[in-house]
């Protein structure tokens, strides 16, 4: 049998994207068909986002969102933007509400075709984010990279965006660690019961952050909306920078503001690679012809 569901390739700021459209289908999108698409070098990916029906009142639909390794996040705020991007696209609206495994989120595309997304609130206790062991301030947590006497990265910020992150301040540029090594035995901590995103992040004045992130069940990427969003807050409650601050990520340059009622406003662009249908058991796929493409 062809597959069926259809899919779009996607990219915010060079992180790839898929979005899986299941608003008619019976199957769900599984582990296997998320690392088999992983494995093929066309529709390798960071996240995919699945779109579902809506499951709440006052919601459009319900979006589940897979990790390379058939994984689980509770949220991707680059993801968000591509199915922004694909649903106006389709529908001519603009403004949407979607609920994730994180919870409630809600997007607007603006005229000059930039996105923002509403991430919610940031939350900074311990046990929220989840960390296994008590911290009273998580502003700086005990934990470093290298020599117990000569550390080369210690005492992050934590935080969770719908997922966890920790955050490492650095006075070096981003590239000179060595994030593709420590980056897997960090997210793979007993600290972090979930797992856990890995962030350097550089003050370069109070309106603008440099980052480089790994990210849990990804790996490397050019870009992590909410790596940038926990960046951006860690950097404004340790009186490091504003609360409205450019991020410069490998991909590019997210806006995050992290505004007075607490929600974090994240706005970059999206943008479209190709389209084609899928088998969400199995991850065989195909990819529509040019013309469909540009319809």
């Amino acid at each position: 049998m062809a597959p069926q569901t259809a899919f779009a390739r996607m990219n915010g700021l060079g992180n790839r994207i898929i979005v899986a459209d299941m608003r008619s289908a019976s199957a769900r999108m599984t582990s296997q068909a998320a690392i088999a698409l992983a494995s093929d070098p066309i529709t390798d990916f960071d996240q995919i986002m699945v779109i579902y029906p809506p499951r709440a009142t006052g919601t459009d639909y319900y979006i589940d969102i897979l990790n390379r390794d058939g994984s689980q996040a509770g949220a991707c705020g680059n993801g968000t933007r591509c199915v922004v991007r694909a649903l106006a696209g389709e529908t001519g609206k603009t403004n949407f509400t979607f609920q994730t495994p994180g919870g409630i989120v809600s997007a607007r595309e603006h005229v000059d075709g930039l996105i923002s997304v509403d991430m919610g609130k940031p939350e900074f206790s311990w046990d929220k984010i989840p960390l296994t062991e008590e911290f009273a301030d998580t502003r700086n947590i005990e934990l470093q990279v290298g020599p117990i006497d000569a550390p080369l990265l210690h005492t992050p910020a934590a935080v969770s965006m719908g997922n966890p992150h920790i955050v490492f301040w650095v006075e070096q540029d981003v590239r000179s660690y060595e994030l593709e090594k420590f980056g897997p035995l960090l997210e793979n901590h007993p600290l972090f019961p979930e797992r856990v995103n890995v962030t350097i992040a550089k003050v370069e004045d109070r309106h603008h952050l440099i980052i480089r992130t790994w990210e849990r069940g990804a790996g490397l990427t050019l870009a992590c909306g909410t790596a940038a969003c926990a960046a951006a807050v860690n950097a404004a409650r340790t009186g490091r920078a504003e609360r409205q601050v450019r991020v410069t990520l490998p991909g590019g340059d997210l806006h995050i503001d992290w505004r007075a009622d607490d929600h974090v406003m994240m706005t970059g662009p999206a943008e479209w690679e190709f389209s084609g249908r899928l088998d969400p058991e199995t991850g065989a796929w195909e990819r529509d012809t040019d013309a469909e493409d540009a319809a």
